[in-house]
């Protein structure tokens, strides 16, 4: 039985209920039942019965796309994502016959609001309309040029001649897939001007707040609604009426718009790939090895009579043939690896309803298909005999630790590595009627130590992070070589990175680790690339290989020759240089070229050797600095450096300087456009809620996730070290939280916050003052429950410059005030307690979370929403009695973070008893309820004005607290970042 592949081609209409889908036929009456999703904030995405259709539905005009992406949940509405147009890379006969590789050339957004649909429907349908179809001539003629083509990229043209409306995206498909020299798209240079532009006029956008806004310029979907501009408040409410200030529904409406055409633009950058019939994730020899284990199983279940029932039981040919595809029966997406499908989380309404044929996994990288000639007996001339080789490049970027070039580097806490690149080229050569399929991976990955750069200047200093220990970079990098070791064999690291200078002291910590690690699977070899090849002496990378020459022949390479597996591939070269693009690529293509020389030799064929350039040369070079492109846009937002030398083989002037300017466009993504990307990134991924942007408008960036899954274990464990010290013997602790406070007490607005641990036990409050550079108790302070005298719980804001500082639901506190009646006997927060290391349980969960001597404040406090304000020690609320003392708590942000590979969200900051809430003000709720029946029992909850809802600090009071220095900037960034 075949695998459900995904559809083709998929028409999309409008109905009451939801947009209906349904794979596109001509033929109404062989129709199958169609998918609908409902219009909802939260789409329902079912599989109607045919007599469930609605009989009212008209086919004849609904829009045909190439596959669906999934679906965006946003702040106001849930967006369906859809491919409108195509690019044909080629039939790659190697995998299967008739299995096509097709490059993401247009998406488009489709609102799920039913006036918004029509209209985003419209759109598509009359912008494709206007593209004239060509004639049949002018078809014929394409085809025949670009079938001379060796790099084997064509126009996808429709099928069916009869399809007009009914299929407008083929008219576009056909117009929009001209091959650029990069990878099939054009480069975003000329959107990047208009970018920086825009950024730098907020005058156009305060002149055009009522018009409309489009969602993504090239996909043609616009937003009907009026969008206002995001603004300042604190800002601009002195020179703008209140009316020109839009609401919070309209800065959510602009945001989408904004996260909406990022999604866009990172699926339209030319380096997004799908086939609806092949899993492009494996490399060969990989699904070789599948087929092998799919081969026993199924002779396991046939001794066992246990086979299913049409499943063939004669699998010899799958154990030879490397085109044959392993788990055949299963949908496609269940056979992909997961590393490589950029497109799962999107995709999950889809998976959840089982519609197997509407889920198509994306990869990203690049794949590009082409051609040459070689003579077959060289030696005489007289014989013009020529043998045709089909030369395939595969790149595939794994979405693990995924991001752009300064927002990601290094590893992470789970292993995964920046930038990290599984490369395959394929050969299929025909020699003596005997067909050749061969084979070779390398792989590239950032440095796998724990290190950051700063990119405000074209060459700024890697660092390793201060606030990790030797021990858990070591401790990474085992975990990193020990599952891509398993998985591709023993490692040659290829070091291309400066050995002195401002990249030395990250290649001397990664080389001490390496030696210290003491694998028989990881090897090393240094080789810097700027020192070795300065004055434009590229020759000198032939040394490089020549050091190398037993590796390669260790190694081997993936061979296959008329069904009978000749060798395999038993390791792998794993290049990096800093961003393992530019001098990566440069020598990955060496070390390929080198191999392709060997694999033709073991067929005997030989590379001609020419005065000139010959047919292999150009097809080559233009194929490995297409796929350098590719992973630079991706990575960097640029074409690679040293492009010129990767495609000619030379090194010019004309290709420094466009170096250069490559070097200035990195420069800004990095300062300006990359912090707003690399937030969507995540979000897309499904790393992140859409807490990730409301964290991006109060601090004009966001946080690794792994970096606040790190916090939240450091959290707990803060709690658990207070509980141990200060808890007397038989004392029963109730909850442990993690709060913001003033640093001291009888205060609600300072211009020093901290992070401060509060336990609540059955028999006193204790607010804890921790020190997580040492990681201890600094001072504490125990109120007995029966001292509480009140509670006060509401609004708590501490910040006026944003929307999201001031809502009250997210930026919610309470204050509790004790009697300060004889403290001296009841309160132990005068004398600081100092904790004395020797006194902590060693345990093994302590040596993992230990955090640096050199770590600051600052970062424990990063994702505080507070800006910089002058000490403001208000007076206490009415509630208050004289005398009494008190402190203020605000509670944390709320950051849920998705748990990698499930569908589930897991709230990291909040502990069990807070499990559910949402919201700050239900965790406020929620604490505040548990201290009053704690108070209970000693009385004083019993009473009614125990807990007062009132605002602790209210917006006016965040307002005049707000520095004219701080609003200005706060707006300043605001500018450069969003470009208003």
């Amino acid at each position: 039985m075949p695998h459900l592949h995904p559809y083709e081609r998929i028409a999309v209409t409008i109905s009451d209920d939801g947009l209906l889908m349904r794979p596109h036929d001509p033929d109404p009456h062989n129709s199958p039942s169609c998918v609908r999703v409902s219009w909802n904030r939260t789409p329902k995405v079912e599989q109607l019965p045919s007599d469930k259709e609605i009989p009212a539905t008209d086919w004849s005009s609904s829009v045909v796309i190439y596959g669906i992406i999934g679906i965006l949940d946003l702040f106001n509405a849930s967006y369906l994502l859809v491919i409108t147009a195509r690019r044909h890379v080629g039939i790659c006969l190697v995998l299967e016959e008739g299995h096509t590789i097709h490059g993401v050339m247009d998406v488009s957004a489709v609102p799920l609001v039913r006036d918004r649909a029509r209209q985003a429907l419209t759109s598509i349908a009359a912008r494709t309309a206007a593209l004239r179809r060509p004639s049949l001539e002018e078809v014929k003629l394409s085809r025949a040029e670009e079938s001379t083509q060796s790099h084997g990229l064509r126009t996808d043209f429709a099928e069916d001649e009869s399809v007009q409306l009914v299929n407008p995206t083929s008219n576009l498909e056909q117009v929009q897939a001209t091959p650029c020299p990069s990878s099939g798209t054009s480069t975003p240079a000329s959107s990047e001007s208009v970018a920086i532009s825009s950024r730098l006029s907020p005058w156009t956008r305060l002149a055009g707040r009522d018009s409309v806004i489009s969602v993504a310029g090239s996909s043609g979907v616009s937003n009907p609604a009026a969008v206002k501009a995001e603004k300042n408040d604190e800002t601009v409410d002195a020179v703008l009426p209140a009316k020109l200030l839009g609401s919070k529904e309209e800065q959510h409406a602009e945001l989408e718009d904004r996260v909406v055409r990022e999604c866009i633009r990172e699926y339209t950058k030319g380096c997004m790939f799908f086939s609806y019939r092949c899993d492009l994730t494996r490399p060969l020899q990989r699904k070789h090895e599948q087929s092998l284990k799919c081969a026993k199983e199924d002779d396991l279940l046939a001794m066992l009579n246990a086979l299913p029932q049409g499943r063939r039981t004669d699998r010899s040919e799958c154990k030879t043939n490397p085109s044959v595809e392993p788990y055949a029966t299963l949908p496609l997406w269940r056979r992909v690896d997961r590393q490589f499908w950029w497109n799962e989380y999107l995709s999950k309404p889809f998976i959840n309803s089982n519609l197997h044929s509407y889920v198509l996994p994306i990869i990203q990288g690049n794949f590009e298909i082409a051609k040459f000639h070689l003579p077959v007996n060289p030696q005489h001339p007289s014989d013009d005999s020529i043998s045709p080789v089909d030369y395939i490049i595969a790149s595939r970027r794994s979405r693990h630790r995924a991001g752009l070039r300064y927002q990601r580097r290094g590893v992470d806490d789970e292993a995964f590595v920046a930038n990290f690149v599984e490369t395959e080229t394929i050969i299929r050569v025909q020699r003596d009627g005997i067909s050749n399929v061969f084979s070779f991976v390398q792989i590239r990955g950032s440095v796998p130590l724990f290190w950051k750069q700063f990119g405000y200047s074209l060459k700024p200093p890697p660092v390793l992070a201060p606030e990790r220990t030797p021990e858990q970079n070591m401790d990474a990098m085992k975990r990193h070589f020990h599952n891509t070791t398993s998985v591709y064999g023993p490692h040659m690291i290829v070091n291309l990175a400066e050995q002195k200078g401002k990249e030395g002291t990250l290649c001397g910590a990664y080389k001490a680790c390496v030696n210290q690690l003491n694998s028989s699977n990881v090897s090393y070899c240094e080789f810097d690339f700027h020192h070795e090849t300065r004055g434009m002496r590229y020759d000198r990378l032939s040394s490089l290989v020549d050091r190398l020459e037993r590796t390669f022949e260790s190694q081997g390479y993936f061979w296959v020759s008329d069904g009978t597996l000749l060798s395999e591939q038993k390791g792998v070269f794993r290049v990096n240089c800093i961003d393992c693009l530019d001098r990566t690529n440069v020598i990955q293509s060496t070390f390929a070229r080198h191999v392709l020389e060997i694999q033709l030799g073991a067929v005997g064929l030989l590379i001609p050797a020419q005065a000139g350039r010959s047919e292999v040369d150009i097809v080559f070079n233009k194929v490995w600095a297409n796929n350098g492109d590719a992973i630079s846009r991706a990575y960097a937002g640029t074409s690679a450096l040293k492009g010129d030398f990767t495609r000619t083989g030379k090194r010019d002037i004309g290709g420094l300087l466009n170096d250069g300017v490559n070097s200035l466009t990195r420069l800004y993504s990095a300062t300006f456009s990359d912090w707003f990307c690399q937030a969507v990134i995540d979000f897309m991924l499904g790393h992140r809620t859409l807490s990730v942007f409301t964290e991006f408008l109060l601090k004009l960036q966001s946080t690794d996730p792994g970096e606040l899954m790190r916090l939240s274990r450091i959290r707990a464990e803060a709690i658990a070290t207070s509980v141990s010290l200060l808890l007397e013997e038989g004392e029963t602790l109730l909850s442990g939280w993690t709060v913001f406070s003033p640093e001291a007490l009888n205060v609600k607005l300072s211009e020093r916050f901290e992070e401060k641990v509060l336990l609540l036990s059955a028999r006193a409050l204790y607010i804890v003052s921790y020190d997580y550079v040492l990681d201890k108790v600094k001072l504490h302070t125990r109120v007995p429950l029966e001292m509480i005298v009140r509670v006060v719980k509401g609004a708590y804001i501490v910040s006026s410059l944003e929307e999201a500082s001031r809502d009250p639901q997210q930026n919610a506190g309470f204050l509790v005030s004790w009697l300060s009646v004889d403290q001296s006997s009841s309160q132990k927060a005068t004398s600081p307690y100092m904790h004395n290391p020797t006194q902590l349980p060693a345990s093994e969960i302590r040596r993992t979370l230990n955090v640096s001597r050199r770590l600051s404040s600052a970062l424990i406090n990063k994702f505080s929403n507070t800006s910089k304000s002058r000490a403001v020690s208000m007076h206490p609320p009415r509630s208050c009695m004289d005398g009494d003392t008190f402190a203020a708590f605000k509670v944390l942000p709320i950051d849920p973070t998705r748990v990698e590979g499930e569908f589930t969200t897991t709230y990291g900051e909040l502990t069990d008893d807070l499990t559910g809430a949402t919201t700050c003000k239900e965790v406020v709720d929620l604490m505040v309820d548990a201290i009053k029946r704690a108070c209970c029992k000693y009385g004083t909850g019993l009473r009614e004005d125990f807990v007062v809802e009132e605002d602790v600090v209210s917006l006016e009071d965040a307002k005049r607290a707000t520095s004219m220095y701080a609003k200005m900037e706060y707006s300043m960034k605001r500018l450069l970042w969003l470009g208003g």
